[in-house]
């Protein structure tokens, strides 16, 4: 039997209704959470006042919604589909011929829609509140002094000193000794008095000072200088260095591989990046893979009943990709695994799991 447009466009609705309902329950709670751990971290700087704390939290409200998405849809998929089983709706639709697969097409379509939107339209406005969220976090808790920025035209790195601020460029990066090539080291002092500049051939970052090969110094006033070696003192250690790099989460979807090409012409490593890219392509799969693990939870309701241990089921599902997510992904920063296999396969596992209960629960 042909799934009617009137009874899809119900279905639809109540998952909907269900995914948009269990969304603001979880997020209210995980916006009082992240309220209390940033009122926590603020009671010893005095800068990060209320008002302060409030607009960080606010401003994580979207990178929120994507990380409890895929368990909205999961608990809100099985909310509908329970409704819908207690009101013996289901039942009337399978004594008209109507299939498992044809009454959960609705969701489905719903779920890759969802993906969909929260990859090319909703993920941009995440990373950008991410990035200010970042921003404000790295100045008022943080108290990061120095601040990397990737670019076509190479790398600069600016680090703040208590009379001023420096500022490095250099053109590219060789690894695994993590020397800069091309060099040009600007040194203000104050908000933007130049005091003098340094060319180098090389740059390469010792404990408590830049170590620079084949220098000229350039002070105002006064004839350039050469050295073959000279030292900058510097307070900035190379893990520093690495975690000044835009999170991930702080790019857009569209900008992303840009950022990685980039990244990689430059010397470092894009892994990371690379990584949360495919995640992000994975999603609309992941977010069918929740329906169908919550119709195999829910659907069973009409034959053998029982709420609270399908409910558990359910608590347990959602744990479950939690936790095998956080390991896999782990495995794919480490390069135990390839990058392309470690966002999808969550996603993958998760959906060849669902369909195979469903076709045991169904049609076995």
């Amino acid at each position: 039997m042909r799934l009617s447009p009137i009874l899809s466009t119900y279905i639809a609705r109540h998952f909907l209704t269900s995914i948009a309902l269990v969304l603001g329950v979880l997020l209210g709670l995980y916006f009082l959470i992240d309220i209390v751990e940033l009122l926590r971290r603020a009671s010893g700087h005095e800068a990060a006042s209320f008002s302060i704390v409030l607009q960080m939290a606010l401003l994580h409200i979207p990178k929120m919604v994507q990380q409890i998405m895929p368990f909205a849809v999961l608990f809100g998929g099985m909310l509908a589909l329970t409704r819908l089983t207690r009101t013996n709706e289901l039942v009337v639709a399978r004594a008209a011929g109507v299939s498992v697969w044809q009454f959960l097409l609705p969701g489905l379509v719903l779920a890759v829609a969802l993906g969909g939107i929260t990859v090319t339209a909703f993920n941009p406005l995440a990373s950008a509140t991410t990035w200010r969220y970042e921003q404000m976090n790295n100045k008022y808790l943080r108290g990061r002094p120095s601040l990397l920025a990737v670019s076509s035209s190479g790398l600069w790195l600016r680090e703040a000193r208590e009379d001023g601020q420096t500022v490095v460029h250099a053109q590219y990066l060789s690894q695994p000794d993590m020397e800069l090539h091309k060099v040009i080291i600007f040194i203000y002092q104050g908000v933007d008095r130049f005091v003098r500049r340094i060319d180098g051939k090389t740059a390469k970052l010792e404990e408590g000072y830049w170590n620079l090969k084949d220098v000229l110094v350039s002070t105002p006033d006064r004839p350039s200088e050469f050295f073959p070696q000279y030292r900058l003192a510097t307070k900035l250690t190379l893990d520093q260095i690495q975690e000044s790099f835009a999170p991930p989460e702080t790019m857009s979807f569209w900008d992303l591989p840009g950022f990685i090409e980039t990244l990689e012409s430059a010397g470092f490593s894009a892994l990371k990046h690379r990584l949360h890219w495919h995640s992000l392509l994975s999603i609309p799969l992941l977010y069918c893979a929740m329906v169908l693990i919550a119709a195999t939870f829910s659907l069973r309701l009409t034959r053998r009943g029982g709420t609270a241990p399908l409910i558990l089921g359910g608590l347990l599902a959602g744990f479950l990709l939690y936790f095998v997510t956080d390991i896999v992904l782990a495995l794919g920063l480490s390069e135990k695994i390839p990058v392309v296999l470690a966002a999808w396969s969550p996603a993958g596992v998760f959906s060849l799991l669902g369909l195979a209960m469903l076709f045991h629960l169904e049609d076995g």
